[in-house]
């Protein structure tokens, strides 16, 4: 961690800092640390509404004395050859599936996206994914099933084998958003119904059909930034092939 370990002075400013409303980038350039540090230290001990710096410090401890008994030591995240710091990879690794669980996904799902995404040729078997992870085959299962549900991974078989490849790509955000356009638009239509049912000259009618112009303009420009997107992915893949 850069300029060590967190200490329990750092820790107080944090709490502080979080309490005046700083985002982790301002936090980080305060403590002369990066923002990803402060982020997974605020994620790991009860997020911004939760954080106190007493409890961060014990359960910091807590933590340390059941990773030193822990056996055995997940396996490193292969560099593929490309002399990659081991450490940094495994760092960015949590902070990256920190991130994801903070925006909304499941924690066992954002390890699993987390670990596919991070690999050189996006797929991992199920085993892979148990290896790494420390985690049963069930989970596995589990959390590879919402994320296919979402968009955000597909299965392929491994030719001339009855395994399964759980494959991510450049386009899952692009899918990612494509599934909230298009939850937008069901919301917009079912505001309209209830500015219908309830009346659009009552105050709860008029409040649905605010909503719903609302949700019609939005959902306008997310398809506008949609194309746009793809458009830019089209021209990158045909740059490569070229």
């Amino acid at each position: 961690m850069p300029g060590g370990r967190l200490t329990s002075e750092d820790r107080q400013r944090i709490a502080a800092g979080l309490a005046e409303g700083l985002g982790y980038a301002e936090l980080g350039r305060r403590l002369g640390r990066p923002a990803s540090t402060i982020m997974r230290e605020v994620t790991r001990n009860g997020g911004p509404e939760g954080y106190r710096a007493e409890r961060a410090e014990e359960d910091t401890a807590t933590r340390a004395r059941r990773a030193r008994k822990a056996q055995p030591v997940a396996p490193a995240v292969p560099d593929s050859g490309y002399g990659r710091d081991p450490e940094a990879v495994q760092g960015f690794m949590e902070t990256f599936t920190a991130m994801l669980a903070q925006s909304g996904l499941p924690k066992m799902e954002a390890r699993v996206l987390a670990a596919i995404f991070t690999t050189d040729d996006g797929s991992l078997t199920a085993a892979d994914l148990v290896q790494r992870l420390r985690v049963s085959a069930a989970s596995v299962s589990h959390a590879v099933g919402f994320l296919e549900q979402q968009g955000l991974v597909r299965r392929e078989r491994v030719p001339g084998e009855r395994r399964e490849r759980y494959v991510t790509d450049d386009e899952i955000w692009l899918r990612s958003l494509l599934g909230a356009a298009e939850m937008n638009e069901t919301l917009a239509g079912m505001a309209r119904q209830g500015a219908d049912v309830l009346g659009t000259d009552t105050p709860a009618g008029a409040r649905f059909a605010s909503s719903a112009e609302l949700f019609v303009i939005i959902g306008q420009s997310m398809r506008e930034l949609l194309e746009r997107c793809r458009q830019h992915l089209d021209a990158q893949k045909a740059e490569r092939e070229t």
